[in-house]
């Protein structure tokens, strides 16, 4: 296996096309166009990125499931060679209470160093990033082998159907390595953890609220499930562990029950979000549930459990890419050329990649901001790491579609 080298005479030609004002300005123009996904409208976010990379002299074209979210496909190069594509997303959550921001949460408000407003993590920079890095490939003059194709999509943040999913089950892009931008700190991100919804019910019997010996309580009956699953599996998957994964996990993020308040309630069910670290499958999470939730009735006569996978999300497995593929062992090397952190890790949260990488794309996740902020009142990216993070992708660019590509190395 040969090193992968940056040819510090190619790569010096492309980052001197890299200006922090041109990033930090796109950067903000996307913060101020609200995206809230729902409901999800892209269109003029989309259309920013379509006039910017038709500008730098990429073919665009928009790629829509419904007529408001349409997906930025961009193309540059025709030669032979390696077809690389950059993927990341131009919805965002909501805001929740704005009372919570100490600044407007859509002006892309510049402070300390640091961009604000929703999406500045999460991901704008990020697709800010790939924009300029892009740009600066095309700029540098440097003959590209191969094609490079980014795709600024809807949808991510409920799911990726008619986003990533869209794009990755096109036969004619069919790429020979994927990044998705994502926060993570500029540090390579080789998969993402797995996961599974999780769907308890339990059910009693209806009796008068003044009568309650005569009924089956279904949420006392919920209750004995809730501190069951906190002592016997909690403690469990706090101690599955993976180098790359933070530890296997569950949230109780639901729940409903009850009839009226002067009833037996007969019916109580939770929600489960499960992650999947590499090594767990969706179908042995739900049946540990099930397990633990059939023995936590089983003394109450008139309880049942039903425990299933949510139809809404029955599940995925863990997702990692060879730490010694050349895709990785290219990012690693732009990270050490930069001066950035080497040292691999994987994303905690799901990420459009898992289109790619279900697919056999090899795929890497990698992005500016620190993914702890993603989603909290007063989300912000720092503008060095924005920096940093379009002089990683330009270099990757060099480095796959250059003279040399690191790809066969």
């Amino acid at each position: 296996m040969s090193t992968i080298s940056i040819d510090p005479r190619l790569a010096e030609r492309v980052l001197e096309s890299i200006h922090a004002e041109e990033l930090v300005d796109l950067a903000r123009q996307l913060i101020q166009i609200p995206t809230v996904n729902p409901p999800g409208d892209v269109t003029d976010a989309a259309f920013l990125c379509t006039r910017y990379l038709a500008e730098a002299g990429f073919t665009v074209e928009l790629d829509a499931g419904e007529e408001t979210k349409p997906n930025v496909i961009a193309r540059y190069g025709t030669r032979p060679g390696p077809t690389l594509l950059w993927n990341s997303h131009l919805d965002v959550v909501p805001i929740g209470e704005e009372s919570a921001w100490s600044v407007p949460p859509f002006a892309g408000t510049v402070q300390d160093g640091r961009i604000y407003g929703r999406g500045a993590c999460d991901v704008k920079g990020g697709v800010a990033a790939q924009l300029v890095a892009a740009a600066a490939l095309v700029r540098s003059g440097i003959p590209l082998h191969g094609s490079l194709i980014v795709t600024e999509v809807a949808d991510e943040e409920v799911g990726g159907r008619l986003g990533a999913a869209r794009i990755a089950a096109r036969e004619d892009l069919r790429p020979d390595a994927v990044m998705v931008a994502e926060p993570t700190q500029n540090r390579v991100c080789v998969g993402e953890r797995g996961g599974v919804g999780i769907r308890v019910t339990v059910f009693g019997r209806t009796a008068h609220g003044a009568l309650p010996w005569e009924g089956v309580n279904a949420i006392e009956g919920m209750a004995r499930v809730i501190t069951a699953l906190q002592h016997d599996l909690w403690p469990r998957l706090a101690e599955r562990r993976h180098p790359y994964f933070a530890p296997a996990s569950a949230t109780i993020s639901l729940i409903e029950g009850g009839v009226k308040t002067n009833v037996v309630p007969d019916r109580c069910s939770i929600y489960i979000d499960r992650r999947l670290i590499p090594g767990e499958e969706p179908e042995m999470a739900v049946e540990e549930v099930r397990e633990i939730a059939e023995r936590a009735v089983a003394a109450t006569p008139g309880l049942r459990v039903i425990v299933e996978a949510a139809p809404e999300w029955p599940g995925r497995r863990a997702i990692v890419q060879p730490e010694d593929s050349p895709l990785v062992r290219t990012m690693v090397a732009v990270n050490r050329y930069l001066g950035l952190d080497t040292t691999l890790t994987g994303f905690s949260m799901g990420t459009d990649g898992r289109f790619f990488a279900t697919r056999g794309y090899p795929t890497i996740i990698y992005g500016p901001g620190d993914p702890r902020v993603a989603h909290q009142p007063d989300e912000w990216v720092a503008i060095d790491d924005l920096v940093q993070c379009a002089r990683a992708y330009a270099l990757a660019g060099l480095a796959i579609l250059g003279p040399q590509s690191s790809l066969t190395a």
